[in-house]
């Protein structure tokens, strides 16, 4: 099994750096994972938004390994507790699904030609986080779901 986290921009602050580095490095052991950064495309300089998101779509889904389950993160999807995603993992590694792909888009969201790739979709809730953040809770929460489904205490 295999993660893939495909992320519209680049961490430029180190502190988010940091964050992600660390989960990263506690999910090793457990899980191969593999972060895809995509360029953020300025709506003013790509002919609109909807350009924007186009062209940032080509290259989220160019980024997905053409197998891999994809899990969109957006406010709309379903809210599952650190259990129930660990439980979910574990369900699509049973039906055969070893490499899983999750997108967090960009500032403006994702193309349509995204949301039809994705095979389903993943909230935190009904806050609006910035997307380094939600890299940053994405990653310590497949590090945690590795924890729940072995049965071993979270490292703290």
């Amino acid at each position: 099994m295999a993660f893939t986290v495909v992320a519209v921009g680049k961490l430029k602050e180190k502190f988010w750096k940091a964050a992600c580095d660390e989960y990263l490095k506690r999910l090793q052991p457990y899980m191969r994972t593999n972060v895809v950064e995509v360029a953020d495309i300025d709506p003013a300089r790509a002919g609109g938004t909807d350009a924007a998101r186009a062209k940032e779509g080509e290259a989220i889904l160019a980024a997905i390994p053409s197998h891999a389950h994809v899990v969109l993160l957006a406010i709309e999807g379903s809210e599952r507790s650190s259990e129930d995603f660990s439980r979910r993992l574990d369900k699509l590694l049973v039906q055969g699904k070893s490499d899983i792909a999750f997108v967090i888009g960009g500032s403006d969201g994702v193309s349509d030609a995204v949301r039809a790739r994705a095979d389903e979709t993943l909230s935190f809730g009904p806050i609006t986080l910035p997307h380094n953040l939600a890299r940053v809770v994405l990653l310590e929460q497949l590090y945690r779901a590795q924890k729940i489904s072995r049965g071993e205490p979270y490292h703290k």
